[in-house]
């Protein structure tokens, strides 16, 4: 029985070694499991197998092998352990080596966003004025028929009423603004003289659409009301709004016209940048462009607000917004800028 015995833990000690001996070369997990399996199986592994004959050992031989089998058990146990962890480490490096980003390679361009042309002339005409001493405040665009028209001086029988086709929502109540003025009228209202903004936003006509006319389209209103304001004060606004946008050689002039709610009223020109006032074909060979309306505000307008006209007088201007981007960038077509071309908007 005692060479049994020691024949017996001899195979434990000689599997523990081929083990072992097979544990090192493996360089995959999944071989791993193999050897798991052939070895530490609990169903067919080679150390279940030896210990299938604990129960034809003797009371005295029984501990003892036990004591073996486990030892060796632990041994390879703690040696897969020791393995397993191993593997892992080194396919988390290589994976990591593999998806490693070569931070000197250039990156990939990817297209520049920038702002929209009417978007462009719209702060860079804001940021003038805002130099100025102008606020700038923006307005509702869906309006009353009161602030849209009769605040400002255009009675419901009024003739100037047929110069603005309006899209109706309430038709004789409420609209789509068809000029950026209401807001001036209701910042006169809510503030006490002296008052200077500016205010940008949307306008609708409805009229058809051409190289020169869109349904929607944007204005820049401005207004100033001060005591002692004159004509003079307009002039010189809109001449340095005219060289700071245009470039400091540009001259202005006024042609007397008419608007409702201004008196005296003026078309504002100014000289033709393509050709510097000498004649061509963008200014029709007259050396001049126009590009806004001004005038001085109407007494009657004031007093609607609850300004005394006696005391307090004011000027305003008003310029299409597109109308000052195609002069500036010598465009012929108003409705680039609403076709979300991107040939054309990729040149700003």
């Amino acid at each position: 029985m005692i060479g049994q015995l020691e024949q017996l833990l001899g195979q434990l000690d000689e599997l523990r070694e081929r083990a072992i001996a097979e544990l090192g070369p493996i360089t995959l997990l999944s071989d791993l499991d193999e050897w798991d399996i052939r070895y530490l199986g609990r169903n067919k592994g080679e150390l279940k197998n030896l210990s299938a004959i604990m129960p034809k050992l003797s009371k005295e031989e029984r501990p003892v092998v036990g004591q073996r089998i486990n030892a060796v058990k632990s041994e390879l146990e703690r040696q897969l352990s020791a393995k397993r962890e191993n593997l892992k480490q080194q396919e988390m490096i290589a994976a990591l080596e593999q998806e490693r980003i070569d931070v000197t390679l250039p990156g990939r361009a990817l297209p520049v966003g920038h702002m929209h042309p009417i978007s462009r002339t719209i702060r860079e005409v804001t940021q003038i004025f805002e130099r100025m001493g102008f606020s700038v405040v923006q307005g509702r665009e869906v309006e009353t028929d009161y602030y849209n028209f009769q605040a400002l001086n255009v009675p419901a029988d009024h003739p100037a009423r047929d110069m603005q086709d309006t899209f109706w929502v309430n038709p004789g109540q409420i609209l789509l603004r068809t000029h950026t003025s209401p807001m001036q009228v209701r910042t006169m209202k809510e503030t006490e003289p002296p008052v200077r903004v500016v205010v940008p936003g949307k306008v609708y006509r409805n009229e058809a659409v051409d190289a020169t006319h869109e349904a929607m389209f944007h204005q820049i209103e401005g207004l100033l009301v001060d005591e002692y304001c004159t004509m003079a004060d307009l002039k010189g606004c809109l001449e340095r709004f005219a060289q700071e946008l245009f470039g400091i050689d540009t001259k202005i002039r006024f042609r007397g016209s008419y608007f409702p709610f201004t008196e005296p009223s003026a078309e504002v020109d100014v000289t033709c940048s393509s050709c510097h006032g000498e004649g061509c074909r963008v200014c029709k060979y007259s050396g001049w462009l126009e590009v806004l309306g001004a005038g001085m505000v109407h007494p009657k307008l004031l007093r609607e607000v609850g300004y005394d006209p006696t005391k307090y007088r004011g000027f305003a201007f008003g310029m299409g917004v597109e109308r000052i981007a195609m002069l500036k960038y010598g465009l012929g077509e108003i409705r680039l800028f609403s076709g979300n071309d991107l040939r054309f908007l990729r040149q700003f």
